[in-house]
């Protein structure tokens, strides 16, 4: 097996974090010990990932969905978030590391939108690694916003409607200003993508792990990268284009 071509490094690796609850049953332990360590996970996925190369990580942090689980696991979660923006902000700043968020981050509680605020603020002018949030997240929900948006600057003259483009819809999406995911990894042995950029990834290589969340690490991430490396993305050209670069 050839080993991994370095320009080939994704620049935008999207996470669906998964099996956390499954990792604290295994282990006798409450599924908010499964999730306090996924919490530990994070930083280590985004260190690893600086390590690598990865410009942006996009983490599925709360979908909109998630607001069905029991009350007692949906408090934990938001003061998991909260004791991790508090305890995150230093190593962020750091290490030159922007906070961005996607999502309808204007229902979580408001002392966890005060964290994001300020995490976001601190670390806004760092231009080379980005960590994005998806919290209160939903595709969905995402798509029918943008699609009213863009259907109101078409209706008050700032957009017209005959130039109508993926480049041009895309701006209204919650993701504006940045690249689309180049890999997609799911842990935990799940094979579905849960209403998380359906639009984004469009063009996504698929890595689906069975590694549950708490015990993902550097070298899976690596494992991952390479196996993204070794395909091939054609885009809707043939493997002979991509290899003698013809149009």
């Amino acid at each position: 097996m050839s080993p991994p071509d370095p320009g080939k490094i994704p620049q935008h690796v999207a996470i669906i974090m998964d099996g956390n609850g499954r990792w604290a049953r295994q282990r006798g332990l409450p599924r908010l010990e499964g999730h306090r360590r996924g919490v530990e996970t994070v930083r280590t996925v985004v260190d690893a990932a600086r390590e690598i190369g990865i410009r942006y990580i996009t983490l599925y942090a709360f979908s909109a969905e998630n607001w069905s689980r029991p009350t007692d696991e949906v408090s934990g979660l938001m003061g998991l978030l909260d004791y991790f923006l508090k305890r995150e902000l230093d190593n962020l700043v750091k290490n030159r590391v922007r906070l961005r968020t996607i999502g309808r981050t204007e229902a979580l509680p408001a002392s966890v939108q005060r964290e994001l605020a300020r995490v976001v603020e601190a670390t806004k002018d760092f231009p080379d690694w980005n960590l994005v949030l998806a919290l209160n997240y939903g595709s969905r929900t995402e798509v029918a916003a943008a699609a009213r948006d863009y259907a109101i600057a078409v209706r008050d003259g700032t957009e017209k409607l005959e130039d109508a483009s993926w480049e041009k819809f895309s701006r209204y999406l919650d993701t504006t200003g940045l690249p689309d995911p180049d890999l997609l990894i799911r842990t935990s042995g799940e094979l579905r993508i849960s209403n998380f950029l359906l639009l984004q990834l469009a063009y996504a290589e698929l890595v689906f792990t069975p590694v549950l969340w708490p015990d993902f690490g550097q070298a899976d991430l690596q494992a991952a990268v390479d196996e993204y490396t070794r395909r091939e993305r054609r885009y809707g050209q043939t493997s002979e284009q991509i290899q003698t670069g013809e149009k």
